[in-house]
């Protein structure tokens, strides 16, 4: 396993669970409550760093 697809496997890990996390968070206090938006931003992060390492791997 290479090092970028090590990378990658934890990402899409990390973005699995940051979604479970914030649709249970959502259940609970609603889809506009700030705790619902926190871990949505997160999750954008998170999905935007994959996606970046997955397009540098593609130049290679």
């Amino acid at each position: 396993m290479s090092f970028i697809f090590g990378t990658q496997e934890n990402l899409l890990k990390k973005i699995k669970q940051k979604r479970e996390q914030m649709l249970e968070i959502a259940e609970i206090y609603g889809i506009g409550n700030e705790k619902t938006l926190k871990y949505s931003q997160e999750l954008d992060i998170l999905i935007v760093k994959y996606q970046r390492l997955k397009n540098d791997h593609a130049k290679f």
